[in-house]
């Protein structure tokens, strides 16, 4: 196993579940990026959104990712996180980085608000678009897919650790 396994996908994914129980099987740390994010400047993902824009925050959420890692330990990255070259490029090296997918459909019946959850959504972005924006970046910086799709939390956790050996 590689020193850190790092959760990318859209918001709504499962990232920050899925990665505290893989955390606890695994026997190692886990780091919420967004979490980091909102320590690091005392505010809410939204309201840094809202003041330094969609790609300032882009730029934050890169420089905070790129900092981030250590050995053993599991990261859930914003969904946005892939926008940020140099960090996913980081994460690359590091470990091993594994897209949670989900079909746009489920997406929709899990989120609510998207501003108020921290989602960059340009204007008139829809959720589709984004959707269909993001999922050849994830792709691209993925080095395993797990299907996440109608799969009980237990089932995609030990999907992640039995692939890390």
């Amino acid at each position: 196993m590689k020193n850190t396994v790092v959760l990318i996908g859209m918001p709504g994914a499962g990232k920050s579940t899925v990665g505290v129980v893989l955390a606890k099987k695994l026997g190692c740390r886990f780091v919420d990026s967004d979490l980091v994010i909102q320590e690091r400047y005392g505010r809410l993902l939204h309201e840094l959104i809202r003041e330094k824009g969609v790609e300032g925050f882009w730029q934050l959420e890169n420089d905070v990712n790129a900092s981030l890692g250590g050995e053993g330990c599991v990261i859930a990255t914003g969904g946005s996180a892939v926008y940020g070259r140099e960090a996913m490029e980081r994460f690359r090296e590091k470990g091993t980085v594994v897209y949670l997918k989900l079909s746009c459909g489920e997406l929709e019946e899990r989120l609510g608000d998207l501003n108020q959850r921290g989602v960059t959504l340009r204007p008139g972005q829809t959720l589709k678009d984004l959707y269909e924006e993001r999922c050849p970046l994830y792709e691209k910086y993925a080095h395993r897919t797990v299907e996440c799709g109608e799969k009980m939390l237990r089932e995609i956790v030990d999907e992640i650790a039995g692939g890390l050996k």
